[in-house]
Parts: C-alpha cells; sequence; structure tokens
C-alpha cells in the first residue's frame, strides 16, 4: 500500500471531543492544525468562539508573514446532538443555528438511531431537512452510528441523508460500541446518492487504515490520532 500522507492530512477533521477537553488542549489542536493544514477542527460547541477566533488570529499572522499556504483560517466543526442523537429536531435546529453564528464552517449531526430502529424514517428526513436549513450553505454531515445499524437500515440511511440535502454521511460517533470499518465505509460509498461524500470516523489510529478508508470511498477522516501520528515522527 502506498500511503500518502498530503492526501491523508488534507482529509482530516482533526478532532478532540472530550468530556473534559480544555481550552489549552482545544488550542493545541488548532496550532497542529494550522501546521499540517488538516480539513477542519473538529471540537465541542461550547469552544467555537475561542477556536474561531484563534484560528482567523493564526490565519493572520501567516498571512503578515507571507505564508501565503497557511493565509486562510482552517475550518472550525462542531458537533451537533452528540453524542446520543436523541434530543429533539428543534434541539438540534437550534444548536446548528447557534453555532453557525458563532463563526463555524461545518456541522457533524447524530442521528436518532432510536427513530431507525422504530422505522420512523419520515421523522429522521425532516429532521435533517430541518437542520439542513438551519445550516444554510454550510457542510453539513450526518452521523450514523453504523455500529447500530443494520446493513439494511445503513442503506436506508443512505438514501434519506441523500433526500435531506447534506454534504456528506458519516460512519460513526467513536463515543459508541465502535467506529469505522473498512466494509462500512465501502458500502456507504456504494449506496449513497451523487453529491454526497463519505466520512469515516473512530478507531482510526494508523496512516495505514487511514490510506485504506480513502482508498475504499472516504472523503474525509475523523481522528485525533493522524496528526499525533506525525508529530511523534518529527
Amino acid at each position: 500500500m502506498t500511503i500518502d500522507v498530503e492526501r491523508i492530512v488534507r482529509s482530516v477533521d482533526h478532532t478532540l471531543l472530550r468530556t473534559d477537553a480544555t481550552t489549552e488542549e482545544i488550542r493545541k489542536l488548532c496550532d497542529e492544525a494550522v501546521k499540517y493544514q488538516t480539513a477542519s477542527v473538529c471540537i465541542p460547541p461550547a469552544y467555537a468562539d475561542e477556536a474561531v477566533a484563534y484560528l482567523a488570529k493564526k490565519a493572520q499572522e501567516a498571512a503578515d508573514a507571507g505564508d501565503e499556504k497557511r493565509a486562510k483560517p482552517v475550518p472550525v466543526c462542531v458537533v451537533i446532538g452528540f453524542p446520543n442523537g436523541y434530543s429533539t429536531a428543534a434541539s438540534k435546529a437550534f444548536e446548528t443555528r447557534d453555532a453557525i453564528r458563532r463563526g463555524v464552517c461545518e456541522i457533524d449531526t447524530v442521528i436518532n438511531v432510536g427513530f431507525v430502529k422504530n422505522g420512523r424514517y419520515d421523522a429522521i428526513l425532516e429532521e435533517l431537512r430541518q437542520i439542513r436549513e438551519a445550516a444554510g450553505n454550510h457542510v453539513m454531515k450526518v452521523i450514523i452510528e453504523t455500529c447500530l445499524l443494520t446493513q439494511e437500515e445503513k442503506i436506508r440511511m443512505c438514501d434519506i441523508v441523500t433526500r435531506s440535502g447534506a454534504d456528506f454521511i458519516k460512519t460513526s460517533t467513536g463515543f459508541s460500541r465502535s467506529g469505522a470499518t473498512p466494509e462500512d465505509v465501502k458500502l456507504l460509498a456504494e449506496h449513497v446518492g451523487t453529491g454526497v461524500r463519505v466520512k469515516a470516523a473512530g478507531g482510526i489510529h494508523t496512516l495505514e487504515e487511514a490510506q485504506n478508508y480513502l482508498d475504499l470511498g472516504a472523503s474525509r477522516l475523523g481522528t485525533s490520532s493522524i496528526i499525533k501520528l506525525l508529530e511523534e515522527k518529527n
């Protein structure tokens, strides 16, 4: 397997979603994202203001120094209805609008898995459409928590996510029984509609795993490990 580190890094949502994450750790995450130019930083909504301002400052410093590569702020992504997904549609839509007002570029929202188990696909679709409206033209990713779904349910969710107008279908929160698997990423890539991309997240610990997910059809990787690996090598 040929490892394309640059391709991997460009695909990484550099993630820190621990309950006990501190401001210092969020800033360190942002510094690493700027250094490696990751796709985004993915953080708790409560840190959105600080991260947006901090990354804007870092971009201005880079511009002043003539560093064109880093003169554009790294996008901030926050999670919505995370990690269980069973808050109401109105709550998730409010969280989304609030995040966008704070300068966030991307949101990762969690579906109500219980609704899937109840066969309430119309309710899931309506919820996602409300979130899509709240997000406007910002990037919207939908976490379906594949480890809790049957094959049939995963395929059905590919259709629902496509119809909702979301930009990505995402495998996992990383907070449930397990994270992404090659089989799930391949399945989602094969069944999601035109224009919807796949994000693999949860349990991606090596460059080989990251490369494999990209080769199987993922466009984004949610991970806290890849940049750490690169830092340790430098």
